[in-house]
């Protein structure tokens, strides 16, 4: 497993009953997770002093109960800063899991920067949310298109983007359908060197597509690797579908990217550490290419 586990400002205190109890800087929230299963005593003080609190519906979806939070705050990663905001169903602005793999991807650049400072090492991200792959790609030295269908979500990585000190960074903003727009990249002849997606389970376009993983994901990621540059440097493919084991997304990436350009995929969960007893939290799927 790959475990996000550099983090100073967030942490996961405890989980039981569906739920995880959380510190996000100076504020401690509790959300609901489908990954806890099991009924634990909450013996940690902090459950009974929350900031912020989601109670899901058993009809759906939720509703948030503040106590005594802000309705903006930031965090800190390393050198990176991230707005934060609870908005609809019980998220905050940040995957924190996703820590692992910017970690990851900004090493290979980092690298690849200074075997040749003069290289322009061009990233697409894709379902790209509010930017935390986008700046931490940025920041490693990279130039990245960023790419969302929510208007929202891309003024959010934007505002992202100042906060980290990278407001005039080679950064192209896009709401943009990812698939669309991946089509129109394959017609300009465009590469890139680096492709991130984080595609969701179900979803829709600025025009009302409708995204479906299980259906549309293969044929995707065939599409995107018509994207990658003779010399890529990686590829990253995040996964929160309970479905889309580990394994799967290796076959995947393996008939697509390993078949066209060589190297390896691997595949493994991504996690958070509990500081209370020590475990890990499972927070979905990664795999990663690199021609090593």
């Amino acid at each position: 497993m790959w475990i996000a586990s550099d983090w100073k400002d967030y942490e996961v205190i405890d989980c039981s009953e569906g739920e995880k109890l959380e510190r996000w800087g100076d504020y401690i929230l509790l959300r609901p997770d489908p990954q806890v299963l099991w009924n634990t005593p909450k013996d940690n003080p902090l459950w009974k002093k929350l900031n912020g609190h989601y109670h899901r519906s058993k009809s759906g979806g939720g509703e948030w109960e503040f106590m005594n939070l802000p309705k903006q705050w930031s965090i800190n990663y390393k050198d990176l800063t991230f707005n934060l905001k609870p908005f609809s169903f019980k998220h905050t602005g940040l995957f924190p899991e996703q820590a692992v793999n910017w970690d990851w991807f900004s090493e290979i650049i980092k690298n690849e920067k200074e075997k040749d400072p003069g290289r322009e090492i061009k990233v697409l991200n894709l379902f790209a949310y509010t930017g935390g792959a986008t700046i931490a790609a940025t920041a490693a030295g990279a130039k990245v298109t960023h790419v969302d269908a929510s208007k929202g979500m891309v003024t959010w990585a934007k505002e992202n983007a100042v906060s980290s000190g990278l407001a005039d960074a080679p950064i192209r903003w896009l709401v943009d359908d990812c698939v669309k727009f991946v089509e129109r990249e394959i017609r300009r002849g465009n590469k890139y060197d680096g492709i991130i997606m984080d595609p969701p389970s179900y979803g829709r376009g600025p025009k009302g597509e409708i995204w479906k993983l299980e259906d549309k994901i293969y044929s995707f990621i065939e599409l995107t690797t018509r994207l990658l540059a003779k010399d890529a440097l990686f590829f990253l493919i995040n996964s929160y579908t309970t479905g889309l084991a580990p394994s799967v997304l290796t076959y995947m990436v393996s008939n697509t990217v390993v078949k066209e350009f060589g190297g390896k995929a691997l595949a493994d969960e991504i996690g958070l550490p509990v500081s209370s007893n020590g475990l890990i939290l499972s927070c979905g799927s990664s795999c990663r290419w690199t021609r090593g």
